[in-house]
């Protein structure tokens, strides 16, 4: 059970706005269409014919899954791009409530970089720890609690009983993984 404060509850449109919906999807819809190219041009490298007598070749289905992927991209741009008429610009965020983003996004890149050094299981166990306190306002033996557990139950998940390794860092090696 989340312990989030009901005078959190904010009027968006009260708000001073940062990006329009219509920016946003013009955006995301170039990205999405960026990567699927990207993916296209790197499965004809890899080749994505079904060869005869050996099934598909390495990029036959990341090309065909990067062809709707750009198929979906276009249809997205080819519907934000024209402004209706009349039609006021929507809100897709406000500035305070970017940072509010921010503040999921940020960490959760610094999860995925602190991986490489000390681990799968010691970073997810001090992301879980750091959201449970600092965003769910759960007390902190509780957010250890649950931290350790998540951690625990997912080292033994993976490299006992399905014998997959995943990143480990000093912790896991001082104790002999």
């Amino acid at each position: 059970m989340s312990a989030i404060d009901p005078d959190q509850i904010h009027d968006v449109e009260a708000e001073k706005p940062l990006v329009s919906m219509r920016a946003a999807d013009i955006g995301v819809a170039l990205l999405f269409l960026l990567t699927s190219a990207i993916v296209i041009v790197d499965s004809h490298r890899l080749g994505f014919a079904w060869l005869p007598n050996e099934g598909p070749a390495p990029g036959y289905f990341p090309f065909y899954i990067a062809v709707v992927m750009g198929i979906a991209s276009l249809v997205n741009l080819a519907r934000a791009l024209p402004k209706p008429e009349g039609e006021e610009a929507r809100t897709m965020t406000s500035v305070p409530g970017f940072l509010r983003m921010c503040a999921i996004f940020v960490p959760a890149v610094v999860f995925v970089f602190a991986i490489s050094w000390i681990g799968i299981y010691v970073s997810s166990a001090i992301y879980i720890a750091a959201f449970m306190i600092f965003v769910g306002r759960f007390p902190i033996w509780k957010a250890l609690a649950v931290a350790f557990g998540v951690s625990f139950i997912s080292f033994l998940m993976f490299e006992v009983w399905f014998l997959v390794p995943l990143p480990k860092g000093p912790l896991e090696a001082a104790l002999g993984y």
